[in-house]
Formats: structure tokens, C-alpha cells, sequence
């Protein structure tokens, strides 16, 4: 994803500690005036989503049309199958511990406290797409930029990304700090932040863990099949400058040079590094896709809410093509999915804004583990593309 310095995070936390003091000691008519700002604001968010979809998603696409054939499309396959894979295992993992996790602590709907805080007023923003449509739209004119070659539009698309990108570094991020303060303001002063910063404080460390676990379940897979020529134990040295990498950086793309080197040392072919590596910093977000899944099902939890299987299949085969999206966007991915946990799960604004502070703070360690993954999956594909050559 795109980087962003860690005063974003900082700048967060002191949201968050700002916001629950003021749920707690602020008189009522702050907290009315906190509540209209997050009400504007979620409105403004809810109208720029599927913009940014739009933007985002159709260049990422466009510019997947070079390369070998055989190599990209596998290359692509592979990477939505495993960005989707650990979605799913994500999920029945939350399925088995969660309720263990969380047995003791009492369910508490978060959100329930905007209905206690009255806004003075609203402004209406209906999006001009939902966002199923942007996300069919975007995929149609990406393919067919892709296919067509389409020099005009892919230049439209490129100024659109450009316009949608300033509008998220002057208006949304700059923000967002706010709008989290606002939501914690009222969680505060509906006597539940503390079970909330309790509960959520458990899942932050389940979705850490995991991803660490499938980093190493991820090199377990790929040493069995491409049996490189270093040890199993060698490639995980050699992978740790590239996590450490992604780690400080929270920026795949400023990963790439380390993640290439650990590639060469594990003696991937220069063809397929120089393709996939830079590749698969666009497109393949495994650690991403854990965080947000097993957030979900935390506050899905938390709630007492009903989701069904086919809404949560749908919210994770789709949440893999807007991770096409996530480079662009300070934030990443949960940016591009906000839209998705809307539509699928029915997510209020105070549950959105809690999945993205929790996203954001997890975002280093995603970052390192989408980072790792790439360097396991590149072996994948190496072994593939000898496989090809040897039979032409």
C-alpha cells in the first residue's frame, strides 16, 4: 500500500484518548456538536467510497494487460486464490476462537450511542454509484483498457486516480483522526469503551498471530512445491529483512528492492522476480485481508449479529478485487472494503470507524506479512514457469 508516515497513527491514538475524554467529562452540547461532525463526515466518506473504488481499481486492472500470458495469468490467479484463501481461513478461525476468546465479556452494540447524541443537523450525500456497480464498472473498463489498449480512457482513469488521490490526502486522511475521536466520544459516553478497548485489544493480538502463522504455513506450502535449492530454514532468514522492511515502512512498494534481493538469494530466476516481485506488491495482500476478516467477525461478534455464510463468501471474493486498489491509499485496504462492510454486513458508522482504527494500528504487521507472502509465492510461480519452459 501507499505509505504514510507513522504521525497518522500517533495522530489516531491521540484521537482516540481525546475522544473518550471527552465522552467522559464533555457537557451534552459538545457531544451534539461531535456527533454532527461525524454525521457529515460519515456522509462525505459514504459518497467518496465508490469514487475511490472507481479510481483506484480500474488502473490496477488496466495495467495487469503486459507480460508473458501464461506467467501473468497465473501470477494473478495465484495471488486473488491466496488473498481469498487466507480470507476464508481467517474466517472459520474466527469461527472456532472468538466465542472462546471472548466468553465472559458481555456483547455491547457499538454504535447505539449516536441515537443518545442528537446531531444539530445532517446533510444528505447519496453516493452517485453503490457500490457493487462501481465494482463491476471498475472491473469492465479495467479489462477492457487491458484488452483494447485504450490510450484515452487509461489517460482519463489515470487523472481520475490522481484527483480521487488529493482528494484523500487534503480532505479524508487529514480527517479521519477527527471522525474517530467523534465515534470514541460517544462510545465513551455510553458507558461502553471499556469492554470495547478490552475486546478489541484481544482481536488485535488473534490477528497478529495469525498472520505470523501464515507466513509460515505459507513458505511450508511453497517449499514443498518448488523444492528451491536453499534450506527451508534459509528461506525464512532471508525473508526476514523484507518483513522487517515492510514492518517500518507499512509500504509494500517501498519493499520492493529488499523483497527482490530475497528473492535472488533464494535463487528465484531474474525473469520472474523482476515480473512478479513489483507485481505482487499491487495485488497480493494476504496480511490485509486476515486483519479485516477477523476484525469483521470481531465486531460482528461483539454485536450479536446474524451474517450469513453467502454474505460473508461475497464480502471476501469481492474484498480480493478491491485490494487491487489498496497501493494507491493511505490507509489501504480498508479504505477500498469500507464500502463492503456496509453493503454485506450492514456496518453503522461507529463500527466502520472502529475497523478502521483497528486496521490502522494493526497496518505494520499486515504490511510485513503481505511483504512475506509475496517472497514465498514468488517461488510458486518460478517453479511454475520452469515447468512451462521445460514442456514448450
Amino acid at each position: 500500500m501507499k505509505k504514510y508516515d507513522f504521525s497518522l497513527l500517533i495522530k489516531l491514538v491521540i484521537g482516540i484518548i481525546a475522544g473518550i475524554l471527552i465522552g467522559l467529562f464533555a457537557p451534552e452540547f459538545i457531544l451534539r456538536i461531535v456527533a454532527t461532525f461525524e454525521g457529515l463526515f460519515s456522509n462525505y466518506l459514504n459518497f467518496v467510497v465508490p469514487l475511490i473504488i472507481v479510481a483506484f481499481v480500474i488502473p490496477g486492472i488496466a495495467d495487469l494487460g503486459g507480460g508473458a500470458q501464461k506467467v501473468l495469468g497465473f501470477s494473478v490467479f495465484m495471488s486473488y486464490f491466496s488473498t481469498v484463501l487466507w480470507g476464508f481461513l481467517a474466517y472459520f478461525a474466527s469461527l472456532a476462537i472468538i466465542p472462546s476468546m471472548f466468553k465472559g465479556v458481555a456483547q455491547a452494540a457499538v454504535g447505539e450511542s449516536a441515537a443518545a447524541v442528537a446531531p444539530y443537523f445532517t446533510i444528505e450525500m447519496p453516493p452517485l454509484l453503490n457500490i457493487t456497480s462501481a465494482i463491476i464498472l471498475a472491473f469492465i473498463i479495467g479489462i477492457g483498457i487491458s484488452v483494447t489498449k485504450a490510450k484515452t480512457i487509461r489517460e482519463v482513469s489515470l487523472d481520475l486516480n490522481n484527483i480521487v488521490s488529493m482528494i484523500l490526502d487534503k480532505t479524508i486522511i487529514p480527517l479521519l483522526p477527527y471522525f474517530i475521536a467523534s465515534i470514541f466520544a460517544q462510545l465513551a459516553y455510553s458507558g461502553s469503551i471499556g469492554e470495547i478497548l478490552k475486546v478489541y485489544g484481544m482481536a488485535m493480538l488473534f490477528v497478529i498471530i495469525f498472520q505470523i502463522i501464515a507466513n509460515l504455513l505459507e513458505f511450508v506450502v511453497a517449499y514443498a512445491y518448488a523444492k528451491p535449492e536453499v534450506s527451508f530454514g534459509t528461506l525464512l532468514r532471508n525473508t526476514i529483512p523484507a518483513w522487517l522492511t515492510g514492518l517500518g515502512t507499512q509500504s509494500s512498494a517501498a519493499t520492493i528492492p529488499v523483497t527482490m534481493q530475497t528473492a535472488e538469494n533464494n535463487h528465484v530466476s531474474k525473469d520472474v522476480r523482476d515480473f512478479f516481485i513489483p507485481l505482487s506488491g499491487t495485488i497480493h495482500f494476504p496480511g490485509s485481508s486476515i486483519a479485516i476478516t477477523i476484525f469483521s467477525m470481531a465486531v460482528i461478534y461483539m454485536n450479536n449479529m446474524t451474517i450469513s455464510f453467502g454474505s460473508i463468501a461475497a464480502f471476501i471474493l469481492l474484498m480480493g478485487v478491491t485490494m487491487v486498489a489498496a497501493p494507491g491509499i493511505p490507509g489501504g485496504a480498508i479504505m477500498a472494503a469500507i464500502g463492503l462492510l456496509q453493503v454485506h454486513f450492514g456496518f453503522n458508522d461507529a463500527q466502520v470507524a472502529l475497523m478502521i482504527a483497528l486496521y490502522l494500528a494493526q497496518d505494520s504487521f499486515g504490511t510485513a506479512a503481505s511483504v512475506a507472502g509475496n517472497s514465498a509465492l514468488v517461488l510458486i510461480i518460478d517453479k511454475n514457469a520452469q515447468t512451462h519452459a521445460e514442456k514448450a
